[in-house]
């Protein structure tokens, strides 16, 4: 996924403390917030599932591309977006659209109206605005706010591994965990703690 849970739960909450008392009321905050990160989630899954799906495709044709000398890369690249047109699904990563963020600014666009039509179905509060447009702008207003702090933690993080002695490649275990840890130092110096 993009973004780590951890941080689509921190987002989460956000939203519903940042609305509160605003745009939303509602006793159950924690609730809300789950239904927000539910959604945000699904979304990012999307096109975790389409990546999985490209990688199985290939994975049926690797002799062949070894044999011809085929790139991964160009194939993946290919492959998924052809998929992307022809099940007009909205492109999650940022950076493969030219956006600065990790999350592209049409996908935030679609999950702000997705998370907008759950809070006009839930039961766990009340929208204090009717106009349901304002309240997407709102959410939207929000989670670019986030998602640009967000952006420039994992920037700084990446560039702690890159300042190591020696190369560590991405991708692997010790890059991961490096990863996860510079990350974490970085939204802390924010006052961001995943945890809460």
């Amino acid at each position: 996924m993009l973004l780590a849970r951890e941080f689509v739960a921190y987002l989460s909450r956000q939203l519903v403390q940042r609305l509160t008392p605003g745009v939303i009321e509602t006793p159950a905050p924690a609730v809300v917030a789950d239904k927000i990160s539910e959604v945000i989630g699904g979304e990012l899954a999307v096109e975790d599932r389409l990546n999985d799906e490209v990688r199985d495709l290939l994975s049926q044709y690797s002799e062949y591309m070894r044999r011809e000398g085929v790139s991964y890369q160009e194939m993946f690249r290919r492959i998924k977006n052809t998929l992307i047109s022809q099940r007009k699904v909205i492109r999650a990563s940022g950076r493969d659209t030219g956006d600065a963020m990790k999350l592209s600014r049409d996908k935030v666009t679609d999950i702000s109206h997705k998370i907008v039509e759950m809070l006009r179905k839930s039961h766990e509060l009340r929208l204090k605005n009717k106009d349901s447009n304002a309240v997407r702008l709102e959410i939207l207003r929000v989670m670019t706010e986030l998602l640009t702090a967000e952006d420039k933690v994992d920037r700084a993080a990446r560039q702690k591994i890159r300042s190591q002695k020696r190369e560590i490649p991405e991708g692997s275990e010790e890059w991961d965990l490096l990863h996860r840890r510079y990350y974490a130092e970085e939204l802390k110096k924010l006052g961001i703690d995943l945890g809460r």
